[in-house]
């Protein structure tokens, strides 16, 4: 990873938080997953009236991934995420991945023998962590 690829996910997955259907949570989460030929992949979360049916954003970026045949192409990931208000995520906490999320990622990652870079942010500020998948 170049010092400009976090940012550059953090700031694709706050372009896709506003897609975010959350109307029972009100927080809108954005994930975009790094490519290795430097493209991005972006997902938002999809809210359901039933729980159980709801869809993570990075959930909804592997998919995304997957259905284009790019699976073992996956990079890294970036995540940010928080409460709305008038239609745009706010809020500086990082935010992380779920454990169903980061079993999802763990695949895609085996997949492509990668130990994935993992960047959390909120929905403000430059601040983000750095994690690794494993």
């Amino acid at each position: 990873m170049t010092e400009t690829e976090a940012p550059c996910l953090i700031a694709a997955a706050r372009e896709a938080a506003r897609n975010a259907h959350a109307p029972y949570s009100n927080f809108a989460v954005g994930a975009a997953l790094l490519m290795t030929d430097g493209s991005i992949v972006t997902g938002c979360n999809f809210e359901n009236a039933s729980y159980g049916l709801s869809l993570c954003a990075e959930t909804v970026a592997t998919a995304r991934a997957n259905a284009e045949g790019r699976l073992r192409e996956v990079v890294a990931v970036g995540i940010i995420g928080g409460m709305m208000t008038d239609g745009v995520a706010h809020g500086s906490d990082p935010i992380r991945p779920c454990g169903r999320c980061r079993q999802v990622l763990n695949e895609a990652a085996q997949l492509g023998g990668r130990d994935l870079a993992v960047y959390c942010a909120g929905a403000e500020g430059e601040a983000y962590e750095t994690h690794r998948l494993s």
